[in-house]
C-alpha cells in the first residue's frame, strides 16, 4: 500500500452543482463561511460604495462585491470586494486589478495565505487585508510578479493607480458610521 496522500480534485463543473457557498483553488474546495456578521458586510459595504463613486467618471473599470471569479477549471474564489478593468461578462475570468477581504478570524488564514499566493500568481495588482477588529488594512502592491507591502493604513489615503483610472481611496471611511 502507498503512504502517497490522496486528495480528491474537483473542476468547475463539480463547482456549478455544489449547493452552498464554496471556493476552489488547484482542484481543492474549500467551504466558505456561514453568510458575514454585520459588521463585517457593513465594512465590506464601505469599502465597495467608495470605489464605485470613484470609479463614477472611469466607464473602463467596475466595483463589485461578493462576485466569483473564474482563474481556470479548477480554481474559481470569490473575493469580498474587488475592481477590475476590463469589460464585463456574466462571468469574471480574468484577474481584478484590485482586491479586497475582510478578514474574520475563520477565513483569516485562507486570505492572508492561500489567497495572497494566488493573487500574487494571477496578477491582482493590489490586494488589500482589511482586519476590522484592528481597523487597520494592510495594503499590498504587485512589483515584478511579487507583493510589496506598501504599508498599514487606518486614517490614511491611498491613490490606486490604475491602467485608465485612479481611485483615491481614504481608509478613515470604512470605520466611520454613517
Amino acid at each position: 500500500m502507498s503512504n502517497l496522500a490522496y486528495v480528491e480534485r474537483y473542476t468547475k463543473q463539480d463547482y456549478m452543482n455544489w449547493a452552498d457557498a464554496w471556493e476552489l483553488v488547484d482542484g481543492v474546495p474549500y467551504a466558505m463561511a456561514p453568510s458575514p456578521m454585520f459588521g463585517h458586510q457593513y465594512i465590506n459595504g464601505k469599502i465597495y460604495r467608495q470605489l464605485d463613486e470613484q470609479l463614477d467618471e472611469c466607464s473602463f473599470c467596475h466595483a463589485v462585491f461578493e462576485t466569483d471569479v473564474e482563474f481556470s477549471e479548477d480554481t474559481i474564489v470569490r473575493s469580498d470586494t474587488m475592481v477590475f478593468c476590463y469589460p464585463p461578462t456574466d462571468r469574471l475570468n480574468k484577474a481584478p486589478d484590485i482586491v479586497f477581504e475582510v478578514i474574520s478570524k475563520t477565513t483569516a488564514k485562507r486570505d492572508e495565505i492561500l489567497k495572497f499566493d494566488l493573487y500574487e500568481k494571477e496578477g491582482v495588482k493590489y490586494y488589500i487585508l482589511v482586519y476590522p477588529d484592528g481597523k487597520k488594512a494592510k495594503l499590498y502592491k504587485l512589483q515584478d510578479y511579487r507583493y510589496v507591502k506598501i504599508g498599514d493604513f487606518s486614517d490614511e489615503s491611498y491613490t490606486f493607480e490604475l491602467q485608465r483610472c485612479k481611485i483615491e481611496f481614504d481608509f478613515s471611511f470604512i470605520w466611520q458610521k454613517d
